[in-house]
């Protein structure tokens, strides 16, 4: 909770505009309402007006004439944000019809309002599924120079304050790509420390997880990690950065001056990167399950504008909590 509410403070103090695609949603609406309430961000929502004004009154919420609302099917910069979709993709062959059809999908529609320069990022998911939130975005927004993978990341708060900073780590990736390579895990490592600086505050250290630490094992998977960490560290030399080592190692000290004593990171990492999705996802959720820890996202990263997909199950902190977290990843950017 202590973390939330800083994520909390820093984003009332960046002023930035997010994109709510859904809004004629339920949860999203009630999450609407305390955003506006709170301050954490201005909002733009997407959806039929007279619905959203009857739901707003049904709700009884209080706050949401703060807000922008736009009818994707009438609302008057539809043909400027039509022209621009056909603009971004006629060279596959989308006709200007097409495009004008297209911006009345709320989804794209609120990718296209983030790129023309109208609002600063997009939260969404809590009726679609994560291919129909991020389709839109890879076509759209697309990714940050020199990235070209995005990933899922995950703020471990644990009860334990002795591991990472305080008892926070960041995951990384376990939820969106399966068997990454040695530059697309490198792209990762990056992606992730800057998130760390970004919605957590803290100064991120790397530990590229692995079955080996230093080479005491021999693999390609192995291989793989050390290549990775290369990568890193001459994509972005002000990071720190280490690996490959294996978990304890990253995060027990006393582990750390046995297996790796020349390492600045082992024994004091505060972000892990997983070798793949497999053993990320399942890292988080035995870490969430056995260990108590919350388990914040995934926060998706990568993006050339932060774009971050809720899961269908999610609650109304859920919503306010990730557009916290959105904006301060665009205040970052």
């Amino acid at each position: 909770m202590v973390l939330l509410n800083s994520i909390k403070e820093k984003a009332k103090q960046h002023k930035k505009c997010i994109v709510l695609p859904e809004a004629t949603e339920a949860r999203t609406l009630k999450a609407a309402d305390i955003i506006l309430e709170e301050g954490l961000a201005e909002l733009i929502l997407l959806g039929n007006v007279a619905e959203i004004n009857s739901l707003t009154k049904e709700f009884g919420l209080k706050n949401i004439s703060k807000a922008t609302i736009l009818d994707p099917l009438s609302h008057d910069k539809k043909q400027e944000y039509a022209d621009l979709l056909y603009d971004l993709r006629k060279h596959k062959k989308l006709t200007p019809e097409e495009a004008l059809k297209l911006v009345e999908d709320p989804l794209y529609l609120a990718t296209l309002i983030i790129k023309s320069g109208d609002a600063d990022g997009e939260v969404a998911g809590a009726m679609n599924a994560t291919g129909n939130v991020l389709r839109p975005a890879f076509q759209i927004i697309k990714t940050l120079p020199g990235i070209g993978v995005v990933s899922g990341a995950f703020i471990m708060i644990l009860p334990d304050k002795s591991f990472g900073e305080n008892g926070i780590l960041v995951f990384a990736d376990c939820a969106v790509h399966p068997v990454p390579t040695a530059a697309e895990l490198a792209q990762i490592a990056v992606s992730t420390a800057d998130s760390t600086k970004a919605i957590v505050g803290i100064e991120p250290k790397v530990a590229m997880l692995s079955f080996s630490t230093k080479g005491s094992a021999k693999h390609s998977t192995c291989d793989k990690v050390i290549e990775a960490t290369k990568i890193a560290k001459e994509m972005r030399p002000d990071l720190q950065i280490d690996g490959e080592m294996q978990a304890d190692t990253a995060i027990v000290e006393k582990v750390a001056k046995s297996k790796a004593p020349d390492s600045k990171i082992a024994g004091k990492a505060n972000v892990l990167v997983f070798p793949d999705l497999a053993s990320g996802n399942i890292g988080y959720k035995l870490v969430q399950r056995l260990a108590g820890a919350e388990a914040v996202g995934p926060v998706l990263q990568g993006m050339a504008a932060p774009i971050n997909d809720l899961s269908r199950g999610c609650s109304v902190e859920d919503i306010v909590n990730l557009v916290a977290i959105t904006v301060n990843q665009a205040a970052e950017k």
